[in-house]
């Protein structure tokens, strides 16, 4: 069973769960978003008789009004409503309300939309006409998860102890699905290609998958490539014997021949030389080398993993990356979400790396972060991923003078955004139309367009602010 998590959160998070821990004593309370009342009223009517609490609202900019008096624990929404639809409206929860689970409403079972939903991080989708039974076993299945989450917060540390998925840690549905795929892939001994931005947590996953295989007692060696000159590589991947260069007092083995039997990691693959590329394609068609200045045929049985945050398929056309190799470390690909695209973790994260970090620096004084320099962390888009974020939380623990971190200890480009929407104060323009194409493009300007975060910023729909640009024939430089 695949367990992740979460460790020792402080007061924040504990006030937020122990309201809530325990779910069979209170009524589950639903946030129920759709724009037809016919529909509202209908589903009021459906579940009066039920062990829920439950609110309506008629689109997105409703619904988020009432979660700022009712917190709900699920959000059932409609795709298409006006002012803000279900996509949009499905990003500011999982922004602001990272704890609550939203299911997504479609008219179509199997679709597109139903597809889009859970990709853009929905916990589950319902088709429409609605079927009671069915929505009771939606709630249901939500109402044991939040159980679940909860007491993993208050299992403590032996319980965690016990599983290899302890330093990942994540609630979003696209982190389930990784904690799935390792799971799935460490009971094989296939080569895997594991792919996203830097620090996503790929070397974590490497040992992730290493620690829950059948290997897990031998060994792991971890080869950072980008760190190795042409001239060395070689040396370190596969050995080499006394003499075969100038320096090579005696024989030594290569990181394949110490990973016998166990996992070797190549993270940075991207970055070995084309030399090097065929001799590792051998390894991993024969499972063979040969030392540097050797004649020794030397056979191993090592799993390898590798990592890269280069487009390999690109490197490819561009011959930079042998093909042949690229098919053969791309048996499973696995890619990691970055940190913006899974923003329902960054309080789980944030918390986990300050009770680290309280530890570490022996902090008596500092035991929490505040709400508001919360928010500018789940706002933040992190081009760094989970490494910023775990620097800068360093960074302030050891600034901060309070019992909270408050937004004075966190770093300029976290409260930048919050300026963007002063450009409406600084328009030079006689028109309300010109005033907004210049508010539009002074926001993508400053967002590098981008048109998730633009929109986001101007508090619109996406969808809003496509129509906006092609109306005053707003095209990217």
């Amino acid at each position: 069973m695949v367990v992740f998590y979460l460790i020792d959160y402080t007061t924040l998070y504990h006030a937020v769960f122990l309201k809530k821990m325990s779910a069979h004593m209170q009524k589950t309370k639903i946030l129920f978003v759709d724009d037809e009342q016919s529909y509202r009223n209908s589903f009021v009517r459906s579940f009066v008789d039920d062990e829920y609490l439950i609110e309506t609202a008629s689109d997105g900019e409703n619904a988020m009004q009432k979660l700022m008096h009712f917190h709900a624990d699920t959000v059932i929404t409609d795709i298409k409503m006006p002012r803000m639809d279900g996509f949009a409206l499905l990003q500011k929860i999982k922004n602001k309300y990272p704890d609550i689970f939203v299911v997504m409403a479609t008219a179509y079972g199997g679709s597109d939309e139903a597809i889009r939903a859970m990709k853009a991080g929905a916990n589950d989708y319902v088709i429409k006409p609605f079927d009671s039974d069915i929505i009771r076993m939606i709630l249901s299945r939500m109402a044991e998860k939040k159980r679940n989450f909860q007491a993993l917060l208050f299992k403590g540390e032996d319980r965690r102890k016990k599983f290899r998925f302890q330093n990942i840690i994540g609630q979003d549905i696209k982190m389930l699905k990784v904690f799935q795929m390792i799971k799935d892939v460490a009971a094989t001994n296939s080569t895997v290609l594991l792919t996203g931005e830097s620090g996503t947590g790929k070397e974590l996953v490497a040992e992730a998958i290493h620690f829950e295989s059948k290997r897990k007692d031998k060994p792991f060696i971890k080869v950072n490539c980008s760190a190795l000159t042409d001239t060395l590589i070689n040396s370190e991947l596969f050995g080499h014997e006394k003499g075969a260069f100038t320096g090579a007092v005696i024989q030594k083995k290569g990181h394949f021949e110490l990973a016998h039997g166990g996992t070797i990691f190549l993270d940075e693959i991207g970055d070995i030389s084309v030399h090097t590329q065929l001799s590792l394609l051998r390894v991993l068609e024969l499972g063979t080398f040969h030392r540097v200045g050797g004649t020794k045929t030397i056979k191993v049985d090592t799993r390898v993993i590798c990592a890269t945050n280069k487009n390999l398929e690109q490197a490819v056309q561009e011959k930079l990356f042998r093909e042949d190799l690229f098919y053969r470390i791309n048996v499973v690909a696995l890619q990691l979400p970055p940190l913006r695209e899974r923003k329902s973790d960054i309080p789980l994260l944030a918390f986990h790396f300050l009770n680290k970090l309280i530890k570490s620096h022996d902090s008596t004084k500092t035991t929490g972060i505040a709400k508001d320099a919360l928010d500018m962390l789940i706002a933040h888009d992190w081009p760094g991923n989970v490494r910023e974020l775990a620097n800068i939380l360093e960074n302030a623990i050891i600034f901060c003078k309070k019992n909270k971190i408050t937004p004075e200890y966190l770093p300029p480009q976290l409260t930048t955004r919050n300026k963007i929407k002063e450009f409406s104060l600084t328009l030079n323009s006689k028109s309300l139309p010109h005033a907004e194409s210049q508010l539009i493009r002074s926001v993508l300007e400053t967002s590098n367009w981008n048109l998730k975060r633009a929109a986001e910023d101007l508090d619109i729909a996406r969808g809003t602010l496509y129509s906006k640009m092609k109306k005053y024939k707003i095209i990217r430089p």
